[in-house]
């Protein structure tokens, strides 16, 4: 049998959801409520309903050692519950899972600091937590302060920290404290994106050293980079469960994540900060309208909307990151590329910002968009939303396009039509 550092059979976890009837009615009833209410020997409340729903049901996998294996699903699926139930933040309401070896988390911002601690106090209080010694933690010490790059704060109460402080140095007592089994959420959005550089390239280093990773994200290219297998859930649910690739490739084609517009309507939702908001984002095909497939052939343009809130001397700029679906970069742009947009001061206004991928350019295939706003000088990432889009590149083409007459394979990220110039000399 294969040594398995996680074993979950049959987990299933229920909420109880309460719905209050409406408190309101009629003038003349509160009129008479407010009459009554002193021979009232029970006050009337207001009429209270319940339902249960699943957020896990029948949740059954075994996750060999050293394995890295990420969680997708879009948002309400069940990720985070399966996390919390598998660190022992929530009780299961069904089936069991059983750990082997040594867990350490990082599911929310701050989640396990006291806040009235210092940095450093809650370094050592986080590692007593994973059951480390003493003279482990002061060991690490310097890496782990090194890497969150916290040190001026070091002395400092958590509660005074920014989330992104506080991810920075949740992560790195979680990443360098060798657990030997380690659960990651989605909090990696939460920081810049050199810091999330770092993370990625840290988690790989766990997984090199052997150790077993669970990771959440809703980053396909992230998935694809650090995971040998890959999980999906879809209403508390398993219903892919193999190689990362093929399970991002069904996540990707059918309804749960394939979209070519992605909108928010609230700036609640909307991913952002003070100085920008995203409104849209969209792939845009010749002649307008809404389509997946888009010709090979064909040009198509992709379009992001944002409110330009606060930015005072910072000048924000669209980046737009297209990848294949395997996690490949395809290319990088910014409308930081209009020279004369890159001059011009910003102020309070909806901005839209459109670039033309031209036809025959990209490889026929599933294209993922990553929007973001940022501004440079210095770099500060103000909205992002991976994977926020994606379309599908179809080679229709009768001849007539780079695949000529070929019907087979044509690898390459990218499917350029180039000119090409010919010259015959005859031979006498």
């Amino acid at each position: 049998m294969a040594d398995l550092a996680v074993t979950v059979d049959g987990l299933g976890k229920r909420y109880r959801i309460s719905h209050q009837g409406d408190p309101y009615g009629r003038l003349t009833e509160s009129m008479w409520a407010a009459l009554r209410a002193p021979f009232d020997l029970v006050r009337r409340r207001p009429r209270e309903t319940a339902e249960w729903i699943w957020a896990l049901q029948g949740v059954s996998f075994g996750i060999e050692r050293g394995q890295i294996v990420g969680v997708i699903g879009r948002n309400g699926a069940g990720k985070s519950t399966l996390l919390k139930v598998l660190s022992r933040i929530t009780e299961p309401t069904a089936g069991s899972a059983l750990l082997s070896g040594r867990v350490g988390s990082l599911l929310e911002v701050g989640t396990g600091f006291h806040p009235e601690l210092t940095g450093r106090e809650n370094v050592f209080l986080s590692g007593a937590v994973l059951g480390m010694r003493r003279s482990e933690i002061v060991r690490r010490f310097d890496e782990i302060v090194d890497f969150a790059g916290i040190e001026q704060f070091l002395d400092t109460p958590v509660k005074r920290y920014s989330s992104g402080m506080q991810v920075r140095l949740g992560f790195a007592v979680a990443a360098h404290l060798a657990p030997e089994i380690l659960f990651v959420d989605e909090v990696l959005a939460v920081g810049d994106a050199e810091f999330q550089a770092k993370c990625l390239g840290r988690l790989e280093e766990i997984g090199a050293s052997g150790r077993t990773v669970i990771f959440v994200s809703h980053s396909m290219p992230a998935m694809l980079r650090l995971c040998s297998r890959g999980i999906l859930l879809e209403k508390g649910q398993v219903i892919a469960d193999g190689p990362t690739n093929e399970v991002v490739r069904v996540y990707l084609e059918t309804d749960l994540g394939r979209t070519n517009e992605r909108r928010w309507a609230t700036l609640d939702t909307a991913p952002g900060d003070a100085v920008a908001k995203l409104v849209a984002v969209r792939a845009v095909p010749p002649g307008g309208g809404s389509s997946e497939e888009i010709d090979i052939r064909q040009p198509v343009d992709v379009e992001v909307e944002y409110l330009s809130l606060l930015p005072g001397s910072l000048r924000p700029f669209v980046n737009l990151h297209f990848f294949n679906d395997e996690g490949v970069c395809l290319f990088i742009t910014s409308d930081s590329a209009n020279r004369e947009w890159a001059k011009s001061p910003r102020s309070r206004q909806t901005v839209r910002s459109r670039v033309r991928i031209p036809g025959n350019f990209l490889a026929e295939g599933r294209v993922i968009v990553t929007a973001a706003v940022s501004s440079m000088n210095p770099t500060v990432v103000h909205a992002i939303e991976r994977d926020a889009i994606a379309f599908q590149v179809v080679d229709r083409s009768a001849g007539d396009g780079v695949r000529g007459e070929w019907v087979g394979d044509l690898p390459g990220v990218v499917r350029p039509m180039l000119d090409w110039t010919i010259e015959a000399t005859p031979v006498p």
